[in-house]
């Protein structure tokens, strides 16, 4: 893994999150992108990435031609490590005992953050209860404090977010 992924893990949820119905959940990560975005990298497992395609792809072809411009420039202007599982992250997924009782695909994450000694940062309101549980290394998006304005993207970066914002992703499939 690249010495440039500090540590900081995200799963789909955040990534998508940008685009909840829910106006917290999308302002939150939002915010948490938008510092992070010269501010240090985050890693995302190739899994996680295709999660967020799978999602996009179910809109339809007018919707995906709004949504992808925004996250192709993200991809390409943050440093977002994008990697696989190793043998030793599934390991850990399907034997630590306190991932037990979770979706193989939260499982999955969490072992390679594990792993790595990383922190995942998520959306979804299984893992964020998890936060502080048998010394899981989960935490919720901050969420922006009351009466701050809505965090912002360079000009020409949140031009695309805002024409991306046509795909509305319920939180409840976060």
């Amino acid at each position: 893994m690249p010495a440039d992924s500090s540590g900081v893990f995200i799963d789909a949820t955040v990534f998508m999150g940008m685009h909840s119905d829910d106006q917290a959940i999308r302002r939150a990560c939002k915010r948490f992108f938008a510092g992070r975005l010269t501010g240090g990298g985050v890693t995302m497992s190739w899994e996680q990435v295709g999660r967020c395609d799978d999602l996009v792809w179910g809109y339809s072809r007018e919707v995906q031609d709004a949504y992808y411009p925004f996250m192709d420039v993200l991809h390409t202007e943050m440093t977002i490590v994008r990697t696989g599982y190793t043998e030793e992250d599934a390991g850990r997924a399907f034997t630590l005992p306190e991932l037990a009782g979770l979706p193989s695909h939260e499982r999955l994450v969490l072992g390679q953050v594990i792993s790595h000694s990383g922190l995942l940062y998520t959306a979804s309101p299984r893992l964020t209860r998890l936060t502080g549980r048998d010394g899981l290394p989960v935490a919720a998006v901050p969420a922006a404090r009351d009466g701050e304005g809505e965090d912002t993207f360079p000009e020409h970066l949140e031009k695309l977010y805002q024409d991306s914002l046509v795909l509305t992703v319920a939180s409840h499939t976060l």
